[in-house]
């Protein structure tokens, strides 16, 4: 099952592109993702393998599948893959995360997508503002 969610934000691509590509930053936006390593630093790097540390405890595995720099990034963590983009608009950016996961997953974890693709684009906003 594949879901995308989008939010538009005021900031510049650049200013998103940064909190959703460097794993350092995404707890600035997602508070449940407390760390990652081996995926590249400062930005995702495609190919790349690690972990992600969820709700301070869980490490996930995870793979860098596929970066295009400033413009979308893809990961698979565990049976779950998320596909994060940032467009230009004339207002700032649309931010968009669209994941792709089996269906119990899916039922769990889209509203959560969902919340933090609004959450990505307010912080964006915030930092620009």
């Amino acid at each position: 099952m594949t879901r995308t969610c989008t939010a538009t934000s005021t900031a510049p691509p650049e200013v998103v592109w940064a909190l959703m590509a460097q794993p350092a930053r995404w707890s600035q936006w997602a508070p449940h993702v407390r760390g990652a390593w081996g995926l590249g630093s400062p930005e995702v790097e495609a190919g790349r393998r690690g972990a992600a540390r969820l709700l301070g405890v869980l490490p996930v595995p995870a793979r860098i599948d596929a970066v295009d720099p400033g413009r979308s990034w893809a990961w698979s963590v565990g049976p779950v893959h998320l596909v994060h983009t940032v467009e230009p608009t004339s207002a700032g950016c649309s931010v968009s995360m669209t994941i792709d996961a089996p269906g119990p997953l899916m039922a769990a974890y889209a509203p959560v997508v969902a919340l933090f693709t609004h959450r990505l684009a307010a912080v964006a906003a915030r930092s620009t503002g």
